[in-house]
């Protein structure tokens, strides 16, 4: 999270100025009992990697049972498209998984005192884990568009699909041993999210543990299996919330910095975790009422903002506009308290605008087909 994207070969990226317009629960689903350091085992399923193609038109996602933001504007796919919201779901839990393992392996090695040796730790635990998931990607899904933090752009850009994988969010916990690092997979359809998982490390040394948090579009959040909704908490007073800092200590840093003093006044306290998927997926379980941030990638929200939206909650841009994987700012919340935090937050965001700080649409793929 927060690393700059490294994009791969020749390929032509543009900045875009997009433009604005204003249940299938899984069956068989994942979950995950005690782990041991052999984290497929402490699996209670192993999904196959082998899948059925499909090739029929979905219908419209059904809409969720929990939809409390009536007035904010969907972020979640209409549709599918030619692949069915369960099977995508399946690849997606499948995929981030996969990367589980792979940190799961990493997390209780010894760490080396040296600032090189622990670098170099996470350095490799995130690249061998973009590359389990990127694995099982292209075995389901060969002609389908991938962004991966560390890799970058790959893939057929014309597709209608775009995966969007954090192989290790919140690097520096997980380098110290940290509890709030997680596996975010999430995929668009034509820029919407459709599905997503993300697999989130607790307890900590010596007893470590994972839960995974999935959703499609329309069919409801879930955690190891289990319906989720955020919270009914109704009142900033009574809220817990969330929020982060990118590295630079710029304007944005100083103007949230400014409304992690506010909030911590009148709320019951604003946490800073340091890894967006996991946020997200507080929210969404209801352990905390909101989440916001600047300056975020498509890899570290394409996730959370879906299950956020199917547990029930409001997803925006910190200015209160329709929000997209795309753009740099993002408010989260239960929905009942979404207005009363932009009341704080939307003029500071716009105040931060009015200075000329971009909040311009990140960037989209050459080609990519979108519904932005």
């Amino acid at each position: 999270m927060g690393r700059s994207l490294i994009f791969s070969g020749n390929m032509s990226m543009r900045i875009s100025n997009l433009h604005k317009v204003p249940s299938l629960p899984l069956q068989n689903s994942f979950s995950c009992r005690t782990v041991t350091r052999n984290f497929r085992h402490g699996c209670s399923r192993i999904l196959s990697n082998s899948f059925k193609s499909t090739t029929r038109l979905q219908t419209k996602a059904v809409v969720s049972e929990v939809s409390d933001q009536t007035h904010y504007p969907r972020i979640g796919a209409k549709t599918t498209g030619t692949i069915s919201p369960a099977h995508l779901l399946e690849v997606v839990e499948l995929a981030a998984k996969t990367g589980a393992e792979v940190v799961m392996e990493a997390v209780n090695k010894p760490r080396n005192i040296t600032y090189k040796g622990l670098t170099d730790l996470v350095t490799d635990t995130d690249k061998a884990s973009e590359a389990a998931i990127l694995e099982v990607v292209k075995k389901n899904f060969s002609d389908h568009l991938i962004l991966g933090e560390e890799g970058g752009i790959i893939g057929d850009s014309s597709s209608d699909y775009l995966w969007c994988i954090d192989p290790l969010d919140g690097t520096t916990n997980f380098a110290h041993g940290y509890p709030s690092f997680a596996v975010s997979v999430g995929v668009l359809y034509r820029g919407n999210p459709a599905a997503a998982s993300v697999v989130e490390f607790v307890g900590g040394p010596m007893c470590w543990n994972t839960r995974t948090f999935s959703a499609t579009a329309g069919g409801g959040a879930l955690c190891n299996g289990q319906k989720i909704h955020v919270s009914k908490t109704d009142s900033v007073e009574r809220a817990l919330l969330i929020t982060g800092f990118g590295y630079e200590h710029d304007d944005a840093w100083s103007t949230n910095m400014e409304l992690f003093k506010e909030f911590t006044d009148v709320s019951r306290g604003v946490r800073r975790l340091g890894a967006a998927a996991v946020d997200m997926c507080h929210v969404a379980l209801g352990i905390a009422e909101s989440y916001w941030e600047y300056r975020l990638k498509p890899w570290d929200m394409a996730a959370g903002v879906l299950i956020v939206e199917e547990a029930g909650g409001a997803v925006t841009r910190m200015d209160g506009g329709k929000f997209s994987v795309f753009d740099r700012s993002i408010l989260v919340s239960n929905g009942v308290l979404h207005s009363k935090l932009l009341e704080r937050i939307a003029p500071a965001t716009e105040n931060l605008k009015s200075k000329g700080i971009d909040f311009s649409l990140w960037f989209k793929p050459e080609d990519y087909h979108t519904e932005l």
